[in-house]
């Protein structure tokens, strides 16, 4: 049987409903990649329209592209991951289907990775969408992105990126999160830059991205500063959370009784007690979910057999290496 060859590229474009952006974009990319080694992975999205049938006759004509068809819509995440999965190229370009991300960038992106970088973003810095419903909410969700990774790029919501293959490994994508991979990949150890590149009005086709994806995406961002911080010592957020629920109840109980003692007021009929009792109690369940959070923890890690930290280099004696 014969070896596959790894190709130099790996283009993946998740889609869905994009029928006539898709002849256009792959004539793009042909022209942009003539001068290297590449496939093409189109992950269509469960589309309801023609795009599956555009891909049929596109896959028909070239030898590089490769089409994987969701049975229904999973979300656009679902469809990176699809498509890092199988991907056989050394460097991942992810980019939209819908033309506004430019191939002609594509070239800039690798360059860019070679001069020792692990990922390239982009960055949209002239974008063409609407101001109210797309730009200014990228912008202050990009702002809370940065404040809470500690890492800042201007865009974290750009398709088109360049990834070493090796770099996507280590990841798990669920949610909304594929936009957070350079954060998690820079938690890694990655090394990660961002660069401008051209992005296009849309021609065709209607976006599907609206005000609401901002709130599922600071849904998302909790739950990856959570697995940041505290996936495998859950017991310190919940734990603080318990000690300030004590120490709360505690100073509420004191003014209770200096009250009583002080200025002989009754204490059945003190809300501050009522209040002291409930952040006692939301202090120990709070202690307790911390420690029923350690056990999942454990059990989770030691059940997957994966480990809490990324090697980046392992030295060893000349004469292990020799026999190994």
């Amino acid at each position: 049987m014969a070896e596959i060859s790894q190709p130099e590229l790996s283009v993946v474009i998740p889609l869905f409903n994009e029928t006539h952006s898709l002849e256009p974009l792959h004539a793009e990319i042909g022209h942009a990649l003539s001068e290297f080694d590449y496939e093409i992975l189109y992950v269509d999205d469960g589309s309801t329209d023609n795009s599956f049938s555009v891909l049929t006759d596109i896959q028909k004509k070239s030898e590089n592209v490769r089409v994987i068809r969701f049975r229904r819509n999973f979300g656009q995440t679902a469809a990176m991951s699809a498509g890092f999965k199988y991907a056989r190229g050394k460097i991942i370009i992810p980019m939209d289907a819908d033309g506004q991300n430019d191939p002609a960038d594509i070239p800039k992106l690798v360059a860019k990775l070679n001069e020792g970088y692990d990922i390239v973003s982009g960055w949209r810095k002239e974008r063409k969408d609407n101001a109210v419903t797309r730009t200014l909410p990228s912008r202050m969700a990009n702002w809370m992105i940065g404040r809470i990774t500690g890492i800042r790029l201007h865009d974290y919501g750009c398709t088109l990126k360049a990834y070493r293959a090796e770099s996507l490994k280590q990841i798990r994508l669920y949610g909304e999160m594929h936009r957070f991979i350079p954060a998690l990949a820079r938690w890694g150890g990655e090394k990660v830059v961002e660069m401008v590149v051209n992005h296009r009005p849309r021609t065709t086709g209607k976006t599907k991205y609206g005000l609401s994806r901002t709130f599922k995406v600071v849904l998302d961002l909790i739950t990856i500063k959570f697995l940041a911080s505290f996936s495998t010592k859950p017991i310190h957020i919940f734990g603080g959370l318990g000690v300030l629920c004590f120490l709360g109840s505690l100073l509420s109980g004191m003014t209770v009784l200096g009250m009583k003692i002080f200025a002989n007021y009754s204490m059945n009929r003190n809300p501050l007690l009522i209040i002291s009792m409930m952040m006692m109690m939301a202090a120990i369940q709070l202690v307790l979910m911390g420690l029923l959070a350690e056990i999942m923890v454990r059990t989770y890690h030691e059940s997957q057999d994966r480990p809490i930290y990324v090697i980046e280099k392992i030295l060893e004696p000349e004469s292990e290496t020799k026999t190994a």
